[in-house]
C-alpha cells in the first residue's frame, strides 16, 4: 500500500488546487463582465496553472496505482476527484464566457 500521508497530501492537493482553479475561473468571468480582459485572461491562465498542479498530484496517484501500490478509496478521495472534475468543467465554461464577453465588447465598439 502507498504511504497514507503521501496519499492524503495528494488528495488535499486535488481539493485545494481544484478550489483555487474554480475561484480563479470565477474571477476571470467577473473581470470580463467589467471589460477587463487582461485580468480575465490572466485569471484563466492562473486557473490553468492550478489545474496543472492538481493533474500532477492525480498522475502521481495513478502512477502508484499502476505500480501495484493500491490505496484505500475513501470518501475524501472521491470528494477530491469530484472537486477536480468540477473545476475542470468550470474552467472550460469560464473560457467560453470570457470569449463571449470579448465578442460582445467588439460588437459594442462598432
Amino acid at each position: 500500500m502507498a504511504d497514507e500521508n503521501d496519499n492524503m497530501e495528494a488528495v488535499m492537493g486535488l481539493i485545494i488546487n481544484g478550489g483555487n482553479a474554480k475561484s480563479s475561473s470565477m474571477e476571470a468571468i467577473m473581470a470580463a463582465k467589467k471589460g477587463d480582459f487582461t485580468t480575465a485572461d490572466a485569471k484563466l491562465k492562473e486557473a490553468d496553472n492550478f489545474l496543472t498542479d492538481a493533474h500532477n498530484a492525480q498522475t502521481g496517484m495513478l502512477t502508484e496505482e499502476a505500480k501495484g501500490n493500491h490505496v484505500k478509496v475513501t470518501l475524501l478521495m472521491v470528494h477530491s476527484q469530484d472537486h477536480i472534475m468540477n473545476a475542470i468543467t468550470f474552467r472550460d465554461l469560464a473560457g467560453e464566457i470570457v470569449d463571449l464577453y470579448k465578442q460582445l465588447d467588439k460588437k459594442a465598439d462598432k
